[in-house]
């Protein structure tokens, strides 16, 4: 241990350009410590607002196409079982978590694998986040381009979009969660007027049979809704060591990923029962599709502004965190005194990189399909476990 904080004094001795926040780091590296660049605090109710926030995100809008394509009639039993394996992961975050309750990611995977072998790791969530972040980004042009605004150029919307996107966060995670806290009983109320304006659209007999195709099309049906979005439940488990209770945290967790779960269920299920598997599956939107239902004698009609309501308020916050993340995690693994910085040349990095990710919708839907499970795996399954494994074994955890 000394023989290494030497080492680091020695080579800080020889980087004399060097910023002071460098400096800091590694000495408090070598205590056992970490400097965090957000001073903010969250409370543990604004982190379960977050969680469902982030867990309805843009899912609410396309995982019902999805389901429906694999599952047909039993596409609201594919999104519980992802619902189910979804918490299993946050099983997982939650005893990584019990460990490392107010470190951050990158601190403690250095501090658990290595400092080298942990930076890579740290870069790697780096991309994925801002990948994340990107194809959220385009789902947000996509839908407005093709249902509200369709002769506007898509890059537009990507830019006007993202500027708001700065504004909200530039002023720390505090502020983002005052506002979700205010947003979040309209995405409540938008929500209870679907489940009651509904019912009398409903036709019971589009549920059956039962598991009539087996149960292997639900199980094939649920690895796409696993991946998203409950695989990329491990960018909010980045905001942990930014609640004030981290014991009640991992418990708001698991009541915020089942909130939010149990909503895209509703949401499928829904579909199913007003327009039918075939429906669901053929429409992009389905949700929205459903919500143009909606009618009422001859004076209400066409509510389908009732789901852009809901969709677009848990889009914005799911882009804000997943953008908030990359930058924090990049600032972090680069020593940067402020993440603030980042904000603009990313985000001009973004809108490039959301336009060329895929060239069209149907690429999408196919990479949402079929490659999006296996690519989320090693960032939501391999490295956390490999992370609390080698944890386990060495015995770390954070200093009292």
């Amino acid at each position: 241990m000394r023989c290494g904080f030497r080492c680091r004094i020695l080579w800080i001795g020889l980087r004399p350009c060097i910023n002071r926040s460098a400096i800091l780091y590694l000495a408090q590296s070598s205590r056992g410590g970490t400097m965090m660049i957000e001073k903010g605090k969250i409370g543990v109710h604004q982190f379960t607002i977050l969680t469902i926030l982030f867990t309805v995100g843009s899912s609410i809008l396309i995982a019902p196409s999805g389901l429906a394509q694999e599952a047909k009639q039993d596409a609201w039993i594919a999104a519980g079982v992802g619902l189910l394996a979804g918490l299993l992961l946050v099983v997982l975050y939650n005893k990584i978590a019990e460990r490392y309750p107010t470190t951050t990611f990158v601190h403690y995977t250095q501090e658990i694998l290595g400092i080298w072998p942990g930076r890579i790791v740290s870069f790697l969530y780096f991309c994925y986040f801002f990948v994340l972040a990107a194809l959220v980004l385009r789902n947000i042009g996509d839908f407005i381009t093709t249902q509200i605004l369709n002769n506007t150029p898509i890059h537009f919307i990507h830019i006007f979009f993202l500027i708001v996107i700065i504004m909200g966060i530039r002023n720390g995670l505090e502020t983002c969660t005052r506002t979700a806290e205010i947003f979040m009983p309209w995405v409540l109320f938008f929500f209870f007027v679907m489940i009651v304006l509904l019912p009398p659209q409903f036709e019971p007999g589009h549920l059956t049979p039962v598991l009539g195709y087996g149960a292997k099309p639900v199980m094939r049906a649920a690895l796409p809704v696993l991946g998203t979005p409950f695989m990329e439940l491990v960018t909010v488990f980045m905001l942990f060591p930014y609640v004030n209770h981290s014991r009640k945290a991992r418990h708001a967790f698991l009541v915020g990923t089942l909130i939010g779960g149990g909503m895209l269920i509703v949401i499928v299920l829904l579909s199913i029962l007003v327009l039918g598997e075939d429906l669901t599956a053929r429409h992009m939107y389905p949700s929205y599709s459903l919500a143009k239902k909606i009618t009422i004698g001859t004076f209400l009609e066409r509510l389908e502004v009732v789901m852009a309501g809901i969709w677009f308020i848990t889009i914005y916050f799911k882009l804000s965190i997943s953008f908030y993340a990359s930058t924090m995690t990049f600032a972090e693994l680069f020593r940067l005194k402020d993440a603030r910085q980042l904000y603009l040349p990313f985000g001009m990095i973004m809108i490039v990189f959301s336009i060329v990710a895929y060239p069209d919708v149907t690429y999408f839907m196919n990479f949402g399909t079929k490659i999006y499970f296996p690519y989320a795996i090693p960032y939501a399954v391999v490295f956390p476990l490999l992370i609390l494994i080698v944890a386990v074994i060495r015995r770390k955890r954070e200093p009292a």
